[in-house]
């Protein structure tokens, strides 16, 4: 019998958040105490765009730093959670799409393993990730989720790793409070996701220029749908992390 699982999204933020001491990362690890045993993890994270869809299909997939500028050991962290081929397939399957690319080759981006990292030290259960097809929608990529429904009756933890707010250009580690825009946008965007207006959600242009500012480029935001789209009546929902840094939101949250 398997665990119907709860789907996260996580606002990952900074990389260094994985081997730093600080509140993001101590949550994370409190998290992954609190959790239910997945049978497996599909992670939908800002860090892998493909043109078409794609899925890891890995036995074994490698652990890619993705970044610049880092000190060393952030770059020798490695996370050897083993893949899961069979249920690379049973996804793409659910998804209806029959041109799905089976990519052995791919590992794990930091959007995936700078967040299983601290919750899940072990690195023992399988991990895939599914990849942000660029031909698609905001309201396409949401209701491409829906069809991943059935994985959370499978023991299947779905989490999105990305940040509501997410604009480097403008970003300033020296700002002590976060742009005005920033926190009210992400406000909104909470208070849509409390009133369930995930149409409005797929639809965020239509917040002007506080998305424009906010989202600059959707691949940050993005993940953020394919949780929602997991989320039923009878589903709780939990926020935690809910801080605005400059112009980065690291809110995340539990449906389930």
């Amino acid at each position: 019998m398997n665990t119907r699982m709860p789907a996260l999204f996580i606002g990952h933020g900074s990389p260094m958040n994985t081997i730093e001491d600080n509140d993001f990362r101590r949550c994370w690890q409190a998290l992954g105490k609190k959790l239910p045993k997945a049978r497996a993890i599909l992670c939908i994270s800002a860090h892998w765009e493909t043109l078409g869809l794609a899925i890891t299909a890995s036995q074994s997939p490698t652990t890619i730093h993705d970044f610049y500028g880092f000190p060393k050991a952030l770059f020798d962290v490695q996370y050897p959670a083993p893949g899961d081929p069979e249920l690379a397939k049973h996804i793409a399957d659910l998804t209806g799409d029959e041109k799905v690319h089976l990519d052995t080759d791919r590992g794990l981006d930091h959007g995936a393993w700078s967040v299983l990292q601290p919750m899940y030290p072990s690195a023992d259960i399988p991990v895939l990730q599914l990849s942000l097809d660029r031909t698609r929608s905001a309201a396409a990529h949401y209701e491409l989720a829906k069809k991943l429904r059935p994985l959370r009756e499978q023991g299947i933890l779905i989490i999105g790793s990305g940040n509501i707010v997410h604009n480097l250009r403008v970003f300033n580690f020296e700002q002590t409070k976060p742009y005005d825009w920033a926190t009210v946008f992400d406000q909104m965007v909470k208070n849509c996701i409390l009133q369930k207006d995930h149409a409005a959600l797929c639809n965020y242009s239509s917040f002007g220029q506080m998305a424009e500012l906010s989202i600059p480029t959707a691949e940050h935001y993005l993940p953020l749908l394919y949780v929602l789209a997991q989320q039923q009546e009878s589903d709780s929902l939990e926020f935690f992390n809910e801080e605005v840094m400059s112009s980065i939101s690291m809110r995340s949250l539990q449906i389930g």
